[in-house]
């Protein structure tokens, strides 16, 4: 049982309004407290995290939902960046991407992804999904500040 009555926050680094939309219904079948932010691709994200101009006053996400195909900044690019910064290296990154590419699950390993997962096409797997993915962050995993 968590000590913290804050919602969890979690960021969605996801380009595609499909994706956005299906994780956002997904969310809302959960007991669990949390908010969400969307940003839609690579450069937002890392001003995101980095909390530069209209996100100077951001709570930082407990876990990050990354998806590799972005716009301006790739998936990878931003997880190297995170994953390289002290201040932000510690937050779990879920990699929730289309590719089952190998090449594309052993740099994320490499970059130090938290999981990496293959978005299921299905809606009700894709819901099974998130909602795994809730479950173990926010009631097995410990989390820093949480």
């Amino acid at each position: 049982m968590r000590a913290s009555k804050r919602p969890f926050h979690i960021l969605l680094v996801e380009d595609n309004v499909g994706d956005i939309y299906m994780t956002q219904e997904a969310m809302k079948e959960s007991s669990i407290p949390y908010s969400l932010n969307v940003v839609r691709d690579g450069e937002e994200a890392m001003s995101y995290l980095l909390r530069q101009g209209k996100y100077a006053d951001i709570v930082q996400p407990d876990i990050i939902l990354l998806d590799l195909n972005l716009p301006k900044k790739n998936g990878l690019e931003v997880l190297k960046e995170i994953k390289d910064s002290p201040d932000l290296g510690r937050i779990p990154v879920i990699v929730l991407s289309t590719s089952s590419a190998q090449d594309d699950i052993q740099k994320a390993c490499d970059l130090k992804a938290n999981c990496y997962i293959i978005k299921p096409i299905n809606f009700d797997k894709f819901l099974k999904v998130i909602k795994s993915i809730m479950d173990y962050w926010f009631t097995v995993a410990a989390l820093p500040g949480q």
